[in-house]
């Protein structure tokens, strides 16, 4: 965004302000009106071409279509109606979600109940939300409508495919109307497991989302030339952001399928790569789509490639890896990359999305810190090559209009620099809470810093002492640099992303009929502690390295019964899906005889004990498991 552009939307004191008669609507529809044959966003479906066919929406033509599917909203919801959008990867997912904001609905971004994904998580989602409409596509709304058959016609929401609602139903639009309370209304619901088994979902404002998006613009410096591209699933916080940002903002947003992306990352390299114009290029990925890149999306011998044009690619994970980025370095430095373009980032959905990053002129910054100390508690610098040495990746600055502090989780204490400790946040783009969901909310969006720091308080300036925000994660602050350093020890966490096991379980049995349901274990394991066939199988995408203790993600699987079918086939069936679903690679799928997989006293995974003969390789052998107990299963 230009800086005259940008701006508008600083008050006095240089943080972020709007005025109260101006939401998201409008910034689209002022687009719509000044960018009216220009580009807006392109998809690439590989489904019939190999190098992909191109759908491309300009402003004018994303305007029509977003005022025809609000006014047939308005014709059957009520303003603050939650509307779910259960479609496929598409230009039609991206008209829905806008749509909802158009009719001033809050739009519910999911997936297509046809696609291989978790349809446990979506059943109690959708009890959460309770929508009064559903948005799909034509392709997906035979799946939809068969996914609510089982309940009474009276209880089903309306099914309306965005693509066969015509142009001409645009003309009973009714405009929101736009005040302070529409500020601060909620936009949006995006959905996260959080700290439960039940999925919990975040209330976005349309001030949230505004400036969130203006604070992406403002570290990574996108402005009206700067295009987007992304493979990442739109129900997700990353991929839904990425694909919001042109409304304020910079050009045309390319979007791809994540399994077009996973079975061909070199798509998105070719992508991201310059054009005739030479325009600056960002993109947001998880560290394995790095190293996946990096491993097989290099050109072919004798294709041109020009990576000089990227000026920010968001590695949003935490911790992000020295090997990931390495990697991908090595690899795309001969065709222009700029050793400044990966910018490791902190982010979560119930900030939006984005924390922190690196800034657009820096080079990701790597300490190497005592690892004793560091599980002490402290920061402690020592030289790489040290005994206990362990790299840690900064994740930046924290964004404009937005506090991060480092306090003792038990008394609410802010930390001294160089003291780890829990991360609290506070500022604009803080959700407002999680639906139905007030004890929660109160616990985690709505904490005060018992005690700040007398000089140095990471807290100056933050508008709302009351409204700090509990993250779960640990981290530190040194000389001016945020770094995550922990974890939450229950869950899956792969490329800083949260998973419970069960979703990735279900996922992965769900993509094929030759894994044996509800036999399915999934956890992490660091790199460097995988066994050797990981390695020498190259699908995997990874190549050894001793330095590498990144978490990947391992699945083992009972064969189910029928004809053997090739293994490598059905691993790269499970990856598609669980990239598409997840965000997150399989790293190896060992598919066991029945039996093998350890369970607890009372029939359950144990999924511990799984990890653990995994690891000393006597699942490999296809050994049989007897049952035992595993309390932490």
């Amino acid at each position: 965004m230009l800086n005259t552009e940008f701006e508008q939307f600083l008050d006095e004191t240089g943080n972020l302000h709007f005025e109260d008669d101006v939401t998201l609507v409008d910034y689209v529809e002022r687009n719509v009106r000044e960018q009216a044959d220009t580009l807006a966003y392109r998809f690439l479906d590989f489904s019939r071409e190999r190098d992909g066919e191109r759908i491309d929406l300009t402003w004018a033509q994303f305007g029509k279509r977003l005022r025809a599917v609000a006014a047939r909203l308005q014709q059957v919801t009520q303003p603050g109606d939650r509307v779910a959008i259960l479609a496929p990867q598409s230009l039609e997912y991206v008209i829905g979600f806008f749509a909802s904001l158009y009719a001033s609905n809050i739009a519910v971004p999911l997936f297509s109940p046809d696609e291989p994904g978790h349809t446990d998580r979506l059943v109690a989602v959708l009890a959460d939300c309770q929508p009064s409409a559903i948005l799909t596509s034509t392709k997906s709304a035979e799946a939809v409508r068969d996914f609510f058959s089982d309940r009474p016609a009276k209880d089903r929401p309306r099914v309306i495919a965005v693509d066969a609602v015509p142009d001409s139903v645009g003309a009973t639009w009714v405009p929101p109307v736009a005040d302070r309370n529409s500020l601060d209304s909620v936009a949006y619901l995006q959905y996260t497991s959080g700290s439960t088994r039940v999925p919990a979902g975040v209330e976005i404002t349309y001030e949230a989302v505004a400036a969130n998006c203006l604070q992406i613009y403002d570290t990574i410096e996108i402005d009206r030339n700067a295009r987007g591209v992304t493979w990442l699933p739109m129900f997700h916080d990353m991929g839904l952001l990425t694909v919001i940002l042109p409304a304020l903002g910079g050009r045309y947003v390319t979007i791809m399928s994540p399994q077009a992306f996973v079975r061909r990352p070199g798509r998105w390299i070719r992508e991201l790569a310059a054009v005739d114009d030479h325009a600056p290029t960002y993109a947001a990925a998880p560290n394995f789509a790095y190293e996946h890149a990096a491993a097989r999306g290099l050109p072919h011998e004798g294709e041109s490639l020009d990576l000089s044009n990227v000026i920010g690619l968001i590695n949003g994970s935490e911790p992000v890896t020295v090997s990931s980025m390495r990697k991908f370095n090595e690899a795309f430095a001969p065709y222009g990359l700029s050793p400044k373009a990966i910018k490791p980032c902190y982010g979560m959905a119930e900030a939006t999305l984005f924390v922190s990053a690196t800034q657009r002129d820096n080079e990701a910054l790597i300490n190497y810190v005592d690892r004793d100390k560091l599980n002490q508690g402290e920061f402690v610098p020592v030289d790489a090559d040290a005994e206990g040495a362990v790299a840690q990746v900064s994740c930046g600055q924290v964004a404009l209009s937005q506090w991060a502090v480092i306090v003792d989780p038990e008394t609410g204490e802010e930390q001294p620099d160089g003291r780890v400790g829990e991360i609290w946040l506070n500022g604009m783009n803080i959700g407002e809470g999680y639906w139905n969901k007030d004890e929660e909310t109160v616990a985690t969006f709505h904490n005060s810093v018992a005690k700040m720091l007398p000089t140095g308080s990471h807290a100056e300036g933050a508008p709302d002492d009351n409204r700090w925000m509990r993250t779960g994660d640990f981290g530190v602050w040194y000389d001016g640099e945020l770094y995550i350093t922990g974890r939450v020890k229950d869950l899956v966490i792969v490329d800083g992303r949260n998973h419970y096991p069960q979703d990735l379980e279900f996922s992965a049995q769900e993509a094929s009929p030759a894994l044996r349901p509800g036999f399915v274990a999934a956890f992490a394991v660091p790199s460097n502690q995988l066994p050797r066939e990981v390695f020498e199988n190259g699908h995997s995408g990874l190549t050894y390295d001793a330095d590498d203790a990144s978490e990947q993600l391992v699945v083992v699987a009972e064969r189910g019964p029928g004809r053997r079918s090739d293994p490598q086939e059905i691993a790269d069936i499970v990856r598609a899906a669980v990239a598409g679903r997840h965000g997150v690679m399989v790293r190896d799928l060992l598919l066991v005889p029945a039996g093998s997989i350890p369970r607890t006293s009372s029939g359950k995974i144990a999924r511990r004990a799984t990890k653990a003969a995994y690891i000393d390789g006597t699942l490999r052998g296809g050994y049989q498991q007897t049952a035992f107990p595993d309390a932490d299963a």
